[in-house]
């Protein structure tokens, strides 16, 4: 694990990044305490031939654009930079990757580099460690372009970099929630035998699924906005839902969400519109999606309709400053049969199916990860009256609703799919009960609800004592 620096060493460090890192922290300035935004957009669509979802199929043709939207703040403590990126996940040294070329254009530390993939299918997933032992075993297998997702990654860099001179004061910060309608559904449902299932997957035609409630989902669209006076600067929607209508033929896209973003971004085109799933590792469209084509834009519908009235219920407050903290998170991988290190490696030696030879070199760079002791980061930005904050890979609707409850009344929105490493953080109510999901893309081992809680209660500056975790 990497030290931690204190405040007068991190702000050393800040000085030496350049001499103009000065005009660009603010607390170095006569502009003391005072925020500042800049925001930035990239295109980051994979060529065709590129691997998605982790390498199960490869990318035939582009429906619509990949993006990375973002935004940089200039706090007292130093510039922090928060990025969601149109990308299945960003997992270990890609992740890593993304934190320092983004710090390097901004002046900043790479832990103060947000980031949440916003996890669309028909979109890649980045692990550059997976994909070297891929290329080094000559397997089929891929799992990304590692020269692509360097220029990509310098892509949404110059862009940052480009957006410094156009910083804007912060004067407030605007918050608005509305309900979604008809989009969330919770994987987990009781079907007429009475027993728990797990099938309601993104899309689905199954009756009982389609019939059953809901389930456990927070239905609520959360928008934090910043503003100088009367005038929007960006706006950043969080809802938590499996962000897929239909997908695995081959064909980019960011799917419902992306459509939602760019029509919000019509009506706003002063004010940068960025969108981010929640925790949603349990949340699907399954309920009211059948995977038919026409329901990508119904979907996209309900969505913008949350953000336009998210918008509409939006409250400002006047902000004049916020805090940065980042919490280390270690979770242990996973030791069950086909997740162990001989086991990965008999996996790669026999494996003929590109895709299960993917999945055992995503199991082992996280294994390696934690071998060399790099813990996952909780990244908060705290205004006191609001938070946002980013919780790992696929992390379950359970933690988002626990991170709101230990907000105690603030305004808190979560981001999910940060460093996807992890892939589904489940509670271990759903070990328990055998939710199947958890066959794969899991790699994390039990124990990791309480260890998520308790770094929880640190972002959020709980005092110790007992909480309510996830139900």
């Amino acid at each position: 694990m990497k030290p931690r620096l204190n405040r007068r060493a991190a702000l050393k460090r800040l000085a030496l990044l350049g001499a103009g890192a000065g005009a660009l922290t603010g607390c170095m300035t006569s502009r003391a305490h005072r925020l500042s935004l800049s925001t930035f957009s990239a295109d980051v669509t994979v060529p065709l031939g590129h691997g998605m979802m982790g390498g199960a199929w490869l990318s035939k043709s582009i429906a619509d654009p990949l993006e990375a939207h973002g935004f940089v703040l200039r706090t007292s403590d130093g510039p922090v930079v928060f990025v969601a990126v149109d990308w299945c996940e960003i997992r270990n040294d890609a992740f890593a990757r993304w934190q320092t070329v983004l710090a390097e254009a901004a002046q900043t530390l790479p832990e103060r580099v947000m980031i949440s993939a916003v996890h669309q299918h028909d979109a890649p997933v980045a692990d550059l460690e997976a994909e070297r032992i891929l290329r080094q075993r000559r397997l089929a297998g891929t799992v990304c372009d590692l020269e692509f997702h360097e220029r990509a990654v310098r892509t949404v860099a110059e862009a940052l970099r480009a957006s410094l001179s156009t910083g804007r004061p912060v004067t407030h910060l605007g918050m608005g929630e509305a309900r979604v309608e008809k989009v969330a559904s919770n994987r987990r449902y009781v079907g007429p035998d009475g027993k728990a299932r797990f099938d309601r997957t993104s899309s689905t035609r199954q009756a009982a699924a389609i019939a059953a409630e809901e389930g456990l989902i927070d239905p609520w669209l959360k928008t934090l906005s910043f503003w100088k006076d009367d005038e929007a600067l960006a706006a950043v929607s969080f809802y938590a839902v499996h962000p897929m209508s239909y997908y695995g033929a081959g064909e980019v896209s960011a799917d419902f969400p992306g459509l939602a973003r760019r029509r919000r971004q019509a009506e706003t085109p002063g004010a940068r519109q960025i969108y981010c799933s929640g925790c949603s590792g349990n949340l699907t469209a399954g309920k009211y999606n059948t995977g038919a084509r026409e329901n990508r834009g119904v979907l996209a519908d309900r969505l913008y309709q949350g953000m336009a009235a998210a918008w509409r219920a939006t409250r400002r407050a006047p902000v004049a400053d916020c805090r940065f903290r980042v919490v280390p998170l270690r979770l242990e991988p996973r030791q069950s049969p086909g997740f162990t290190t001989p086991d990965l490696e008999r996996t790669l030696d026999t494996e003929t199916r590109p895709f299960q030879q993917c999945l055992a070199a995503l199991g082992l760079s996280w294994r390696r990860r934690v071998a060399a002791g790099r813990p996952i980061e909780v990244p908060i930005l705290d205004f006191g009256m609001a938070q946002l904050l980013v919780l790992p890979g696929e992390s379950y609707v359970e933690y988002q609703l626990a991170a709101q409850r230990l907000g105690r009344g603030s305004f808190v929105c979560v981001a999910g799919f940060g460093d996807g490493a992890t892939g589904y953080i489940p509670t271990e109510r759903h070990i328990a009960e055998g939710d199947h999901n958890l066959d794969d893309w899991c790699w994390v081992a039990p124990g990791s609800e309480a260890r998520l809680l308790a770094a929880l209660e640190q972002a959020l500056q709980v005092e110790s004592g007992p909480q309510s975790g996830p139900r």
